[in-house]
C-alpha cells in the first residue's frame, strides 16, 4: 500500500473510532483520548443544529439526544467526510487530520494560543 493510501486508511480509522465512541460503545473518556488537548473546533449552521458540539462540551450527555451514526465515511487525502442522518436532520462532516495553523513559539510568549485548528 502506497503512503498516500495509508495516510488515509489510518485517518478514515481515528475518525470511525471516534464514531463509535460517540454512539455510546465507548465514555467521553475514549472520546477525549482521539482529541488533541489544544483541538480548535468550528460549528457551522443553526444553532439548534449544534449537536456536536453540545456532545463535545458535555451540554448533552454522550448516551442522549442526537445520535452520530455515519451512514459513509470517505477519506480524501487529509480529510475525512462523514456524512449520516438522525431522525429528519441530514449531517456532513468534515474532519481535516492535518495542521491548518501552527502558532510560532514567539508567538505564544504570554498569550493562550491554539496549536492546532480543525474545521468541521
Amino acid at each position: 500500500m502506497e503512503t498516500h493510501e495509508k495516510v488515509e486508511t489510518q485517518n478514515k480509522a481515528t475518525v470511525e473510532m471516534l464514531y463509535k465512541a460517540l454512539l455510546g460503545q465507548g465514555t467521553m473518556e475514549n472520546v477525549a483520548k482521539l482529541l488533541a488537548s489544544d483541538l480548535e473546533w468550528w460549528f457551522h449552521g443553526p444553532p439548534q443544529c449544534h449537536h456536536m458540539m453540545r456532545v463535545l462540551t458535555g451540554e448533552t450527555d454522550l448516551n442522549k439526544g442526537f445520535r452520530f451514526e455515519p451512514r459513509r465515511v470517505a477519506a480524501i487525502g487529509d480529510c475525512v467526510i462523514a456524512e449520516g442522518w438522525e431522525g429528519q436532520a441530514y449531517w456532513v462532516h468534515k474532519d481535516s487530520m492535518m495542521t491548518l495553523w501552527q502558532s510560532q513559539p514567539r508567538d505564544l510568549y504570554h498569550r493562550s494560543l491554539p496549536g492546532l485548528v480543525l474545521a468541521i
